[in-house]
């Protein structure tokens, strides 16, 4: 690993990731990649995941797509580097904001969508000029072996590489030093890699997850309600990390809303949702045991049914859930859905207060100060009003959690300022030292007093007005050196003349 590491460092170090025509060719590669084998891709994400082609292709490849043609259409503007206001001791200087990559980068993958989720941060990554691991989950294999394949074939090779392998080999991984980890998974996980990153003081952002509640009022309409939550729920089987975990509502509406998504799981699945071709599988036999414990002494309102050796598991609604239950103690990651009677939307916000900061926050109500009021009273990574998942397919929206369900976001432009460093340049002339005499030893109060004029004085005018209170603060300058018994009044003088350069204030 460490032979791996240091290989792309050197070739960061050579600069070659550095220059814009670069970065574009790399994205575009990583585009036709894309395009022309897509079959692969598709055939990959089917295999772990039991997911058809147009499911994978719409909850996957298409956000990719975007995610190029949206780098390759901004990024010459996010090179370039941004001028910056200056103060009056400034004035005649360069000062600007140069976003730089941070060198070599590593991205840990994500099974429950292996591909979007390695590979969105991955187009960052190249935009923002870094060299960068890509380590692909190892549970989602297929999509793994089929990304180590193809990369290669498409990107510069000693620049962006890919490592596969168990906890080993990611374990070996992080005992390297990198300028920046991005990892998407279980918060346990996430302790270890902070802890790793934390020997090198590598930052991170860890995309985790936890129980995202939603929050049904009373007063919407049940109907589109129950739709938007089962698909958003039901989708890859539930394993997805922004799903609606659980829903918080007023009793009386308990059961309207189980036979509303039973309903919309007909209308979806069919009678037989087994055999339906949108309806995924839970990615292995460890976390089908795990999610089916969850079960164990629950009130089933509707499914429940399972089979090991498919790893099938019906879409499922619990009603009545103690939030003391087993079910509401981790994030379930699968398609059984528990609903938490509560009083009112205080006794909900009390409820998801009480709890570890979620990565996702869904509030149903056609009352739009309900829904802002439990915006500004919780705390979660994203929300997303009258809907569910749909915050994340926004890329001017930063996605990313908060305390335990993560730090750090990307998507978008936010993906490439993750992976920059915002970079302050201050570049001035060798001529006029006189002006610099105010800073200089030996101090006097005439000298803070002027340096409180320049710095703290706020002018409105233009750059002819700017330009002539820099002659003056030149002249002030020559004036603390031949004239100080004199200054205080010299200094009113000029502050009268400034003052008046500055107009009436707008109010």
């Amino acid at each position: 690993m460490e032979r791996e590491v240091q290989r792309l460092r050197r070739a960061f170090r050579s600069g070659r990731s550095r220059p814009l025509r670069f970065r574009l060719q790399q994205l575009e590669a990583l585009r036709r990649m894309v395009q022309e084998r897509e079959a692969d891709i598709l055939a990959a994400i089917a295999a772990d995941l039991c997911k058809s082609e147009l499911n994978a292709y719409s909850q996957e490849v298409i956000t990719i797509l975007g995610e190029i043609d949206f780098m390759l259409n901004n990024l010459a503007d996010w090179v370039t580097a941004k001028p910056v206001k200056k103060n009056l001791f400034t004035m005649l200087d360069e000062a600007y904001v140069q976003a730089e990559p941070l060198g070599v980068v590593l991205i840990i993958g994500a099974w429950n969508y292996p591909f979007v989720l390695t590979i969105q941060p991955l187009i960052g990554a190249i935009a923002a000029g870094n060299a960068v691991i890509l380590k692909p989950s190892e549970l989602s294999e297929h999509t793994a072996q089929v990304l180590a394949k193809l990369l290669p074939q498409y990107l510069d090779q000693d620049l962006y590489a890919v490592v596969n392998g168990g906890v080993k080999e990611t374990t070996e991984l992080l005992k390297e030093r990198f300028d920046h980890i991005l990892y998407t998974g279980n918060a346990a996980v996430g302790r270890v890699v902070m802890e790793a990153a934390a020997k090198h003081l590598t930052p991170v952002t860890l995309e985790l997850g936890g129980k995202s509640p939603c929050y049904i009022d009373k007063d919407c309409d049940l109907d589109t309600v129950c739709r938007r939550i089962t698909w958003g729920k039901y989708m890859n089987c539930g394993q997805t990390c922004i799903a609606p975990d659980y829903v918080l509502c007023e009793a009386s509406l308990q059961n309207h809303i189980v036979q509303k998504i039973k309903e919309t799981v007909q209308e979806f699945y069919g009678e037989n949702i087994k055999e339906s071709p949108d309806y995924e599988r839970i990615i292995n036999l460890r976390h089908f045991k795990r999610i089916q414990s969850l079960l164990e002494g629950q009130k089933i309102a509707f499914g429940g049914e399972t089979d090991e050796a498919t790893r099938y598991i019906a879409p499922t609604v619990l009603t009545d859930v103690d939030p003391e239950a087993k079910v509401m103690q981790e994030e379930i990651f699968g398609p059984v859905l528990p609903i938490v009677p509560v009083k009112n939307a205080d006794e909900a916000i009390q409820f998801i207060n009480e709890r570890e900061k979620p990565l996702a926050l869904y509030i149903f109500s056609h009352n739009d100060k309900l829904i802002r009021r439990m915006i500004d009273e919780t705390s979660s990574g994203g929300v997303t009003g009258n809907d569910v998942i749909m915050h994340f397919t926004l890329n001017s929206l930063p996605f990313g959690g908060v305390g335990h369900s993560g730090m750090g976001a990307y998507h978008g432009k936010h993906t490439f300022d993750t992976f920059s460093h915002q970079r302050p340049c201050l570049l001035k002339s060798l001529k006029g030292e006189s002006a610099n005499k105010l800073r200089y030893p030996p101090n006097s109060q005439s000298k803070v007093d002027w340096a409180k004029f320049f710095l703290l004085k706020q002018f409105h005018k233009g750059k002819l007005g700017l330009l002539l209170l820099a002659v003056l603060g030149i002249v002030a300058a020559l004036l603390v050196k031949k004239h100080q018994a004199v200054l205080r009044r010299q200094a009113l003088s000029i502050f009268l003349v400034a003052h008046s350069l500055r107009g009436p204030r707008k109010q």
